[in-house]
């Protein structure tokens, strides 16, 4: 029997909920799944030029989970612009390293920017939100 996941922390979460190729007409191409501590590793180690090591301390994992995890993300991305697919922001197994909201109408979990007093989902602007949301 296996050993129940270590929770992955993260930063922030994807500023998306999916990412749809165009100009692709008249036939359905299917969707990958991509978790949050897929994005949050790819993002740390492409977008941000962190060493594994750096990485791995900052999603509270060892360098050798964080290596799988990266190369999930590379090949899920790979899959999906070679095979035309589209690309979904998945939760996955993480802990927040920060207050989230999520949004009872769409499921999406964000951070909520409360300096213009607005309450609202960051992707599909229902008031229909739960503030404080910590997993």
């Amino acid at each position: 029997m296996a050993r129940k996941k270590h929770l992955r922390k993260i930063v922030s979460p994807p500023r998306f909920k999916s990412f749809k190729p165009i100009g692709v007409t008249g036939r359905e191409t299917g969707s990958v799944d991509l978790l949050y501590e897929e994005y949050e590793a790819i993002k740390l180690a492409d977008y941000d030029l962190l060493s594994h090591k750096e990485a791995s301390a900052l999603m509270d994992v060892s360098r050798a989970t964080f290596a799988r995890i990266y190369e999930s993300a590379r090949r899920k991305i790979s899959m999906a612009l070679v095979e035309i697919k589209e690309i979904k922001a998945v939760f996955g197994n993480v802990t927040i390293d920060e207050s989230w909201s999520f949004c009872n109408n769409c499921s999406a979990r964000f951070t909520l920017n409360t300096d213009n007093g607005n309450k609202r989902c960051a992707f599909c602007g229902s008031v229909n939100i739960k503030l404080g949301v910590n997993k």
